[in-house]
């Protein structure tokens, strides 16, 4: 019940920055205090784009007057903003709710707000984040009025300035989303309600301390806001693997790609398993295998810039086919280690990958691994089948 109070404060909250901007007089809204302003409410609104955008568009709709609504943005009109808030509203009963759901009951509902996170947060970047950056005084300045009065057509500088910042605001956008997004993703990942409740709780914090400390405060609002871009900065790269891996795993479970697909002779998709040498986990690539057994991972850093490749140390390697999907995997005598996962779209085809790869066998890993062994006990209890050999 904690998220779910938070949210509805939140639900009023977001709004605040707005708010604070109507409570003084036209003259002190300096660029500086706009700028503060802005910097809270584009932070806030990529911690949860659909809640955010939806928030605002809801305040500005309510303070407009009559005549004047029809002229409002389009986030600000009532088609979106009401069924954007009752998805938000969906969302915070499947969070009330799930607390008591089986895991495997609630996954499909977090891979759906996932997908939902993903589309909003682009929107939001695309086509709200402009709007918001009004710093610098518009059209009015004497300048622009002096040469228009003249007979010449003139760009207000203010106008300028202000679409000169977009580029810095969507950027600023886009890290924050993108540290935010993956709390979704270990949410998707997780087998445990009660570490997707931590993490819901977590982010529901952040927002609300970015959405009241800049009501309080905007400058106060902007530092936090501030400290919050900086800490999503330092932690892109992770988040970015970490969204790249959730897309994969939701695109190949969503459209039961594993149906229509053949691994590939040589090359094929996978994710680090762990840190190796300098390549983090989770990056994605493709392991290559030469004439000679040489096994190297050919990746991309943010998936654009130079390849980059691993040489993997001699030794032997096999194939694990778990419950969701396979991994590859070293097998050091009696013990094994994960060093690459497979997007799900490669489970089913584990003896194809392995010959393609040059490993030695496939074998049961994880869950999957203890349920046939299960199985194989009881089979073994009623009759159904021999009980193992013993010396």
């Amino acid at each position: 019940m904690l998220r779910w109070g938070v949210m509805l404060v939140l639900f009023g909250t977001l709004a605040l920055p707005v708010a604070a901007a109507e409570k003084k007089p036209a003259r002190s809204h300096t660029p500086g205090l706009e700028a503060a302003k802005t910097l809270s409410t584009v932070t806030g609104v990529a911690i949860s784009p659909l809640l955010g955008v939806g928030a605002v568009g809801a305040y500005e709709w309510v303070k407009a007057p009559a005549d004047k609504r029809a002229n409002l943005h389009w986030y600000a009109q009532p088609w979106f903003w009401l069924p954007a808030l009752l998805v938000v509203g969906f969302v915070i009963a499947k969070d009330v709710l799930g607390t008591a759901a089986p895991t495997a009951l609630k996954k499909p509902f977090d891979v759906a707000e996932a997908l939902e996170n993903k589309v909003s947060g682009m929107l939001a970047a695309g086509t709200f984040v402009p709007f918001m950056v009004t710093v610098f005084p518009s059209a009015a300045d004497d300048t622009a009025q002096a040469l228009a009065a003249a007979g010449f057509a003139a760009v207000s500088g203010g106008d300028v300035l202000n679409w000169l910042l977009v580029p810095f605001a969507v950027a600023v956008f886009l890290v924050v989303w993108l540290s935010s997004h993956a709390i979704n993703i270990l949410i998707l990942i997780s087998p445990f309600t009660t570490v997707d409740a931590a993490l819901k709780s977590f982010r529901a914090t952040i927002l609300g301390l970015v959405a009241v400390t800049a009501w309080i405060n905007p400058w106060v609002g902007a530092l936090f806001s501030l400290l919050v871009v900086l800490l999503a900065w330092y932690v892109a790269g992770w988040a970015f693997r970490l969204l790249v891996l959730g897309s994969v795993y939701c695109w190949d479970f969503f459209t039961f790609r594993r149906h229509r697909f053949l691994p590939a002779a040589n090359l094929n998709w996978m994710f680090a398993a762990r840190t190796i040498n300098d390549t983090p986990i989770r990056t994605y690539g493709r392991l290559n295998t030469d004439a000679e057994g040489r096994r190297t991972f050919e990746y991309r850093p943010w998936l654009v810039l130079p390849k980059r490749t691993l040489e993997l140390p001699a030794g032997t390697y096999a194939v694990g086919r778990g419950i969701l999907y396979p991994e590859v995997m070293k097998v050091e005598g009696e013990a094994t280690k994960t060093i690459f996962i497979l997007p799900p779209r490669y489970k089913g085809h584990e003896m194809e990958l392995a010959r393609s790869a040059g490993l030695t066998d496939v074998r049961d890993v994880g869950v999957l691994k203890g349920l046939k062994a299960l199985r194989a006990g009881f089979r073994s209890l009623f009759g159904l089948e021999p009980p193992p050999a013993t010396a």
